[in-house]
């Protein structure tokens, strides 16, 4: 198994989980603003961050049950 697909596949889904969890505490935390216009920009923003890093889990997920279908499963 190539170190370096593996590391880099567990880095971008680490990254990603970070961005998922700073993304879930922007939107609970978007609740608690008295500006409407506040609001609408924090919660749309933090809606973004989440589906980009879940986007960025999947990838990594998918790309590292490739590599370990590559690497371990007989032909």
């Amino acid at each position: 198994m190539n170190l370096l697909l593996c590391f880099r596949e567990i880095l971008i889904g680490l990254l990603s989980a970070f961005f998922l969890c700073w993304g879930i505490s922007l939107l609970i935390g978007a609740y608690s603003m008295n500006n409407p216009a506040e609001f609408v920009m924090v919660f749309f923003a933090s809606n973004f961050i989440v589906l980009i890093s879940g986007a960025g889990i999947l990838f990594a997920a998918f790309r590292f049950w490739r590599i370990w279908k590559e690497t371990y499963r007989p032909s």
